[in-house]
């Protein structure tokens, strides 16, 4: 047996530190904000502990009380006054995230992120504008070209509003280059842009879908999002997504797709987030509520396996609680 070898030797308290390879900084972090037009009081979100919907009047306040933990970015999504089958409210000026953009940036100095999509304005859920009769046939589903015109109107009044970063979530073909196209017309060519590139049709958005209003009334997002035992589309869907013009690269979920997180991480020169998702969140709140885990530490591991993957940016709605831990 050779022991000339030993690994624990840089184990120590001491050196511990030291040869640490991987770290999690506040600064890594992005928190979600969901900014509710249908409410003039907070409102606590069951499946989400810690988490609420926020009428508009307390956006900037609620992006204050983010910031004081050290973390400096947020994304905001919107919960509309109304909706209608092609989620018109996405793209109005007076829409929920625009208004909320407009108290954020005036009052805070937070780097604000919009999700672009369409799920939170339609009547029927979906990301898009349908095509007819997919209420009732399963083989039916969003309408992908027209989908885009709306999509690139929405990033731009995003823009408008103040918007630092649009982060299209929709994955719908060609989104990333129809909103570039957008933004560069209106004369918003330094807003860059967060592509959702490689998001799967997961089962782990359910306490999101809740949070923010966003679930189908009907079937299901297959046909669009990605089917989670695909590795090999991922790269084909980012690589797109680059050629269009994306500078961030998102996957999501994290913790099922680290490998997706590593494969781009050696694949690609941008910065690469990943989403640590509702239901990755929730199930940790689940386990530690009946005292079968620590939820401070398995949430401070999670985020570390993100990093160590190769993300550069974490969503997170742990991003408060760990980014004061840090």
């Amino acid at each position: 047996m050779d022991l000339t070898r030993r690994p624990r030797r840089l184990r120590g308290d001491g050196v511990r530190s030291l040869v640490s390879e991987t770290e999690v900084a506040a600064s890594d972090l992005i928190a979600p904000v969901f900014v509710d037009a249908t409410t003039d009081e907070r409102v606590p979100i069951e499946t989400m502990p810690g988490h609420e919907r926020v009428p508009l009047e307390e956006a900037a306040d609620r992006v204050e009380e983010i910031m004081e933990t050290g973390v400096e970015a947020v994304i905001v999504f919107g919960i509309p006054e109304s909706k209608d089958a092609e989620g018109s409210r996405a793209w109005a000026d007076d829409g929920v995230v625009q208004d909320a953009v407009r108290e954020i940036t005036s009052e805070t100095d937070a780097y604000v992120i919009t999700d672009v999509c369409l799920c939170e304005y339609t009547d029927h859920g979906h990301c898009g504008v349908l095509e007819p009769g997919a209420e009732t046939d399963p083989r039916l589903t969003v309408q992908n070209d027209l989908t885009l015109d709306l999509l690139g109107k929405t990033a731009v009044s995003h823009a408008e509003a103040g918007a630092d970063m649009v982060a299209p979530s929709g994955m719908m073909d060609g989104m990333v280059g129809t909103i570039r196209e957008s933004l560069d017309g209106a004369g918003y060519t330094d807003v860059p842009i967060m592509s959702y590139a490689a998001k799967y049709e997961s089962s782990f958005y359910g306490p999101f879908r809740d949070a923010a209003d966003g679930a189908p009334s009907f079937g299901d997002r297959r046909h669009y999002q990605m089917d989670p035992a695909n590795r090999r589309e991922a790269m084909r869907e980012v690589e797109l997504d680059v050629e269009q013009g994306a500078d961030v690269l998102m996957v999501k979920p994290a913790l099922p797709y680290l490998d997706i997180v590593a494969d781009l991480r050696e694949t690609f020169d941008h910065p690469i987030a990943a989403y640590n998702v509702s239901g990755e969140y929730a199930m940790l709140h689940a386990a530690a509520d009946k005292g079968w885990l620590n939820l401070e530490e398995v949430a401070y591991e999670s985020l570390l396996s993100i990093k160590r993957a190769g993300a550069d940016l974490i969503l997170t709605y742990f991003a408060e609680d760990i980014a004061e831990r840090l």
